[in-house]
Order: C-alpha cells, then structure tokens, then sequence
C-alpha cells in the first residue's frame, strides 16, 4: 500500500471524548436562546452531525467545546433563515406588512419576561436580537450569521427593537394580551 504523507490520527475518537463534556455546554447554549426545549435538543443534534461530517474532512477542524458552539450558533442561525422564509412566504400570501420605529428605549428588562417576549417574536426579529444582544455579537457579524447586508442588518435591528418594545409594553399593560399568548394567571382579578 502506498501511503503519502504520514498516516494522521482518526479524529473520531476525539470527537467521542469531547462529546461528553460538549453536550451540556452545546445544549445549554441553545437552549435559553430558542426557549424550547425540543428544538434545543434537535439543533444539538444537528450540530453534532455536522462535527461528525467536518472531522471526517481533510485537514479535521481543531476539535474543541468552542468550536462546536460556533456550529450550534450557524445550526440556530440557520433555522431562524429558514423560519423566517416561511413566514415571509406565508406573509406574503397574506399581505402583511412589517412596521417600523425609532428606538431610544434603554430600560433594563426583567430577564424571565424579557425571554418570554422574545419568544413571541417573529424569528428574524428573535435570530437579530439574540445574536446582538444575548451573544454579543456585532452588527457585521449578525449580518454575516443572517446572510443580510449590513444596511439591511441594522434596520432589522430597528425593527426588531421596536417589535420587542411594543410585545413587552403590550404585555406588561393591564388588561392587554398578545396574541397567541397564554396568561400565566386566568380568570378575573379580585
């Protein structure tokens, strides 16, 4: 048999031992980020697959816990693009239109609520927002993960800000429900 090269090391085994320690650390990223706990655990799974598919590329990525977060934030990025194609379809169909705003509002929020709002949002608004605020991520790099222009990225955001402002002070108003939202207490106050 004829070698080039010297034989490398199957990466597999690596990726076994690290998939312990990961999983937690994968899932955990998720799932406070799409708030529901099965599709936190079927983008944990598809990262996974990816890391499989990428180490058995020439050369193998260097296998770490940070670099399969990063793949579980292009798995979420990715399903937010494809969510939200769907509703643009659906949107599109139906005629709606998206608003927008100006946002001078720097409150800080309550976190549980702030999180629950957020999962009322549209997922572009939810995908722009988690990734510029809860990652940290800047305006550039929210674009690139959103396959957006930069223009486009930052008047996402305007949108996506004054969506959030508007669920959070509908929800926080006496007497106001969101649609498709269930109150945590039902029936009438005393």
């Amino acid at each position: 048999m004829n070698h080039p090269g010297q034989l490398q090391p199957d990466p597999g085994p690596a990726l076994l031992d690290l998939y312990d320690t990961a999983l937690p650390e994968v899932y955990g990223y998720l799932l406070p980020r799409c708030g529901r706990r099965a599709l936190a655990e079927d983008l944990t799974a598809e990262t996974f697959l990816a890391a499989v598919e990428a180490v058995r590329k020439e050369p193998p990525p260097a296998l770490s816990v940070a670099w399969l977060v990063g793949v579980a934030r292009h798995k979420l990025a990715d399903h937010w693009r494809r969510v939200a194609r769907e509703q643009r379809g659906l949107q599109a169909l139906d005629g709606g239109v998206l608003e927008t705003a100006e946002d001078p509002w720097d409150e800080r929020l309550d976190a549980l609520l702030a999180r629950e709002v957020l999962g009322m949002l549209g997922p572009h608004h939810r995908a722009a927002l988690t990734l510029r605020y809860l990652d940290g991520l800047p305006v550039l790099q929210v674009a690139e993960h959103l396959g957006r222009t930069l223009q486009a990225t930052e008047a996402l955001l305007t949108r996506a800000r004054a969506a959030f402002r508007n669920a959070y002070t509908d929800h926080c108003s006496p007497g106001k429900r969101i649609p498709g939202h269930r109150d945590r207490k039902e029936g009438h106050d005393d």
